[in-house]
């Protein structure tokens, strides 16, 4: 999952520039650059307030009411690297302790700084060229990108996620219901929209720890087929595949999308479009019309971006998701056109994704003291601002999350959605 959560306007990224080093040495020009960050601030929050204690102990407030949130910044040199690379240095600072919240909440500050910066008028020609080389996701890429964030311990996403280990937006048909209640109502929708009938055949690609696939298959009686790119998922999908019952309908393996062959009545992906690169789409959606049986139906859920074409937020690409990309809705629907595949259904959730991990980052607070101890204190405040930061993402509207139905023959799907809510 990852995502666009940039704080502040941004220009070159100067974090590797040679010159702006220098500049940065030169106390006039911190003053005047931390003068430009209170001024920026000051000029341009309007929705929600903010206030900043700096750290000589100046304290300025933005907004146009009392604020709730207090931002402090604890290195004289964190304000400069925010204010002359946003992009990168709100999340990298922060990771060092650079600054903290006096009041409100780290998703709190993230959604006043999104509401009130438009980032994406900021991407030029050049910038979105430059995504090419970034989302180059050959073979030996993916495996690489998808092993630095999924072969993470197992425990480190016990702890956060429910009891069947669904990394992917729940679905909340109330915002009181548990996490594990939303997640099972996720894979019930999903389900649906596949229109499965006992004895079916079913591919889950990215199948992450085998909850959906475990889930579909005592369900629908159906037979399911995983594949993933991370050796840690595919250890726990086998092992809880033993003893469930339904060892003979189940199968996990390690592998490539592009490399699977085989004839599917349904396919799902669910989390796993995000990693494919914008290089990919096309073939992708080749891929995926070979697989299915004339007859078949697919189910894409992907994050999206509701801004249109952008790009991966540096900090997040080299922290969280290497290579990663949450697609535009129009650069879907363009990878898309001329595959011999019909666009059935579209669903877009909103804020089920923002509910979803608000829950995580609670349940991640709980072991925090642990995680301290045993990854240390960076790790586990990178790991809160890229869940902080992902939530204030969905709530802003930011991104959302695109559910796309496929056939082969659109006469395989119901022509209205009563089916769903049976």
């Amino acid at each position: 999952m990852t995502q666009n959560c940039l704080a502040l306007p941004s220009g070159n990224n100067p974090h590797n520039c040679a010159s702006r080093k220098r500049f940065a040495r030169s106390k006039p020009a911190i003053d005047s650059v931390n003068g430009l960050f209170q001024k920026r601030l000051e000029s341009t929050i309007r929705d929600g307030a903010l206030g900043v204690v700096m750290p000589n102990g100046r304290h300025f407030n933005c907004g146009s009411t009392y604020p709730n949130i207090i931002w402090k910044i604890n290195n004289i040199h964190a304000s400069f690297k925010v204010a002359l690379d946003p992009d990168y240095q709100l999340g990298e600072t922060y990771m060092h302790g650079d600054w903290e919240l006096v009041q409100g909440s780290l998703t709190e500050l993230l959604c006043v700084l999104l509401r009130n910066f438009d980032l994406e008028k900021n991407l030029s020609p050049k910038s979105l060229g430059g995504r090419t080389l970034k989302q180059w996701n050959n073979l030996h890429r993916s495996l690489t990108n998808i092993a630095k964030h999924y072969d993470l311990e197992e425990s480190l996403f016990r702890a956060f996620l429910d009891r069947e280990m669904h990394y992917s937006c729940a679905y909340f048909k109330h915002p009181d219901d548990s996490l594990e209640q939303a997640q099972q109502q996720k894979c019930q929708h999903i389900l649906e929209k596949l229109c499965l009938t006992p004895g079916m055949r079913v591919l889950d690609i990215g199948c992450g720890w085998g909850g959906l696939a475990r889930y579909l298959a005592k369900q629908a009686k159906v037979d399911v087929r995983g594949i993933t790119l991370s050796r840690e998922q595919l250890a726990v999908a086998e092992q809880q595949r033993l003893g469930t019952g339904m060892e003979e309908r189940l199968e996990f393996t390690l592998q490539d999308y592009r490399n699977h062959k085989g004839k599917y009545d349904r396919i799902v992906s669910v989390g796993m479009f995000e990693h494919v690169g914008k290089p990919y789409y096309r073939a992708f959606f080749k891929h995926l019309h070979r697989l299915l049986k004339d007859n078949g139906v697919a189910l894409l859920h992907t994050i999206g971006r509701t801004t249109g074409p952008g790009t991966t937020n540096p900090w997040i690409a080299r922290h969280i998701f290497p290579g990663g990309y949450n697609p535009a809705l129009s650069e879907l629907i363009r990878a898309i056109d001329g595959v011999p595949l019909q666009v059935t259904d579209i669903e877009v959730l909103r804020h089920h994704y923002a509910l979803t991990i608000m829950h995580w980052n609670h349940r991640f607070q709980q072991h925090r003291d642990e995680f301290a101890r045993t990854k240390g204190e960076e790790f586990c405040r990178m790991w809160e601002f890229y869940l902080a930061a992902s939530e204030a993402s969905f709530r802003t509207g930011q991104l959302v999350v695109y559910q796309i139905q496929l056939t082969r023959d659109w006469q395989q799907v119901p022509e209205t959605r009563d089916y769903l809510y049976r």
